[in-house]
């Protein structure tokens, strides 16, 4: 069994907290009855008590129903509530409208996928693809009133959950002025039902009375954070705002792999609960307004620890005309993305000349297990504090059944082997002709690992029908663990140039959305965010002294703090020197530590740095 290294079981108890320790101590805290006190403390910190058996079932959950679009900006984009996106399964039509109102569509279908290994050696997995006849994903929060390791839901449950609440941050704004509530505020799941040994706490709120209970005639609301400042994360120095709603639209929901028999992948259920938004901005910025945003809070509801754990996104991008695109990828930026395979998107469905690119940004994963070397979230430190693990994995695969390369059998198997660049009959892929195993199929010129580009194009394959999967991972998962994996889905189209100009404008357009995402999603214009700061210690590693070496003015710079590997602040004395700062650390002992500058704006900037 992997161990995790302390200071990312820290992430999740001290940063993060997660759900069950931080969300619970506030409600123990802000409740007077010693009998509810105590209910809460045994349900939320029951034990641990590791089993093999999955196979327990309770509900007989009916598939999910719900349809809802995500539509404030110059997107149209389809949600269900079963782990899926951006289609509708009944007629089998994409929904991913782009522009809004052309009738043209640039995704045809997208999913959810993980898969890891229990304490018996098993591999398990929960996947959707397009629900003809298979489903793995039902909606509603887990239970564990029963004996399952993984936990169970009722039927009633699942259909009470198998909804959307969409909420505009102009509708928290007005309530907050002393507007009316909607309906959707109203109902809002602020709470889990504790009786039923659901998680107290369920979608965010603010809580005005600070009594643990969502009530909006309390003054309760769904917490969009209406100041946009956020708690620093004291090991990357970018703002967290996990547990927070986001966008000038959001749309919430939540799905379970525990709700019945599981179709699609045939696996044993995980026993995970998926709490999901999707959000987008009302922007006239050229980026912002044909962009959407996905986050899944993933929480491990289960008593097993997962090891070998990836987690992802699957994409069917049919960009227009489904029969003639091309896919790829680029490492740095965690993007994967489609584009036309000639200059004519031609069809019914085609966008015509100058076709457009579409892509899926990483821009979020699951905290990494090891010190092991990898810069994991593509920001050239490796080995930080709270590390979260950024498209590990980049693989496609054919519209094609009964071969290796083809669409995934009903077997856990295939689709953890797609969820870790491996084929379906166990064979790595490899890069180009080399020969050599990858992770990261198609990224052009920007797998670090090899010198030689690599697109579909310059491998003389044909344009046509792909599907691609790109998953972060391994990690280990521990039962009620909660991780993370936010995306954005990024739309770019030139008026010359043909499809290579719009996937260039694609691939700038997703470092602003990185620097949007790690700015906290807190817009300081799209331009300045891709300005680079120039930022240098040196010597490094130092003894004594190290100098610091910026481009940003010492009058913009707030503070610079010292941190340990396990996220403590590490008094510090410095002086600022013309256009360097001295920083002297006669005091501290030797090791790494991880420097931070935080900025008038809330932006941070950090260096790693070691002491001899």
């Amino acid at each position: 069994m992997w161990l995790k290294k302390p200071y990312d079981f820290l992430a999740v108890t001290k940063l993060r907290l997660t759900l069950i320790e931080l969300k619970c101590k506030v409600i123990m805290k802000n409740t007077n009855s010693y009998f509810l006190t105590l209910l809460i403390f045994l349900y939320c910190f029951n034990g641990n008590a590791q089993s093999t058996n999955h196979s327990a079932k309770v509900a007989n959950c009916p598939n999910t129903t719900a349809q809802i679009d995500l539509e404030i900006n110059n997107v149209r984009a389809r949600l269900l509530t079963g782990g899926d996106l951006w289609y509708d399964p009944i007629p089998q039509s994409p929904h991913y409208e782009v522009p809004k109102g052309s009738g043209k569509h640039s995704i045809y279908n997208g999913s959810f996928w993980i898969g890891g290994i229990d304490q018996s050696g098993t591999i398990l997995s929960a996947a959707q693809t397009y629900r003809q006849g298979t489903n793995d994903f039902w909606a509603g929060p887990i239970s564990r009133t029963s004996p399952s390791p993984t936990g169970d839901i009722s039927t009633a449950k699942c259909n009470q959950y198998d909804r959307f609440w969409k909420i505009n941050r102009s509708d928290v704004a007005n309530f907050i002025q002393g507007g009316a509530a909607t309906a959707d505020m109203i109902s809002w799941p602020g709470n889990g039902d504790i009786a039923d040994n659901e998680l107290p706490f369920l979608a965010p709120f603010f809580d005005s009375n600070n009594d643990g209970i969502y009530n909006h005639l309390d003054g309760d609301y769904p917490n969009f954070n209406m100041t946009n400042i956020y708690p620093p994360n004291p090991g990357t120095g970018n703002s967290l705002c996990s547990d927070y709603l986001l966008g000038d639209q959001m749309i919430w929901w939540v799905f379970n792999d525990v709700g019945n028999v599981k179709t699609e992948t045939n696996s044993d259920p995980i026993g995970i609960e998926v709490r999901t938004q999707a959000f987008a901005y009302a922007s006239t910025d050229s980026v912002l307004s044909y962009t959407t945003f996905y986050r899944y809070e993933i929480i491990n509801r289960s008593n097993e620890t997962y090891t070998q754990t990836y987690a992802g996104v699957r994409c069917d991008p049919d960009l227009g005309n489904y029969a003639d695109d091309y896919i790829g990828c680029d490492v740095g930026l965690a993007l994967g993305y489609s584009y036309n395979g000639d200059n004519n998107d031609d069809g019914i469905d085609g966008y015509g000349l100058n076709p457009p690119a579409v892509g899926i940004d990483f821009l979020q994963g699951p905290l990494m297990d090891t010190l092991d070397g990898i810069d994991n979230n593509k920001n050239g430190i490796t080995d930080e504090l709270y590390e979260d693990i950024r498209m590990s994995n980049f693989m496609f695969y054919n519209n094609i059944n009964g071969v290796p390369t083809g669409n995934p059998s009903s077997s856990p198997v295939d689709y953890y082997n797609y969820l870790r660049n491996y084929w379906l009959n166990g064979l790595p892929t490899t890069y180009g002709l080399t020969g050599i195993p990858c992770n990261y199929m198609f990224p052009n010129n920007t797998d670090p690992a090899f010198s030689t580009p690599w697109t579909m194009s310059g491998s003389g394959l044909q344009p046509g029908d792909f599907r691609f999967i790109m998953s972060a991972g391994p990690f280990t998962m521990l039962p009620g663990e909660v991780n993370y994996i936010t995306d954005a889905v990024i739309w770019q189209r030139t008026t010359s140039g043909g499809p290579t100009a719009s996937l260039a404008l694609l691939i700038q357009a997703s470092a602003s959305i990185q620097a949007f995402f790690d700015n906290c999603f807190v817009a300081v214009g799209m331009e300045e965010q891709l300005k680079q700061v120039d930022f240098k210690c040196y010597p490094n590693p130092f003894y004594d002294k190290i100098t610091i070496e910026t481009s940003i003015n010492n009058n913009d710079i707030t503070s610079i703090e010292l941190y340990n590997l396990n996220g403590s602040t590490v008094p510090a004395t410095y002086v600022f020197s013309g256009e360097r700062i001295v920083l002297n650390t006669t005091t501290i002992s030797n090791g790494t530590y991880l420097l931070s500058l935080k900025l008038k704006s809330g932006k941070f900037y950090s260096k790693k740095i070691v002491k001899l």
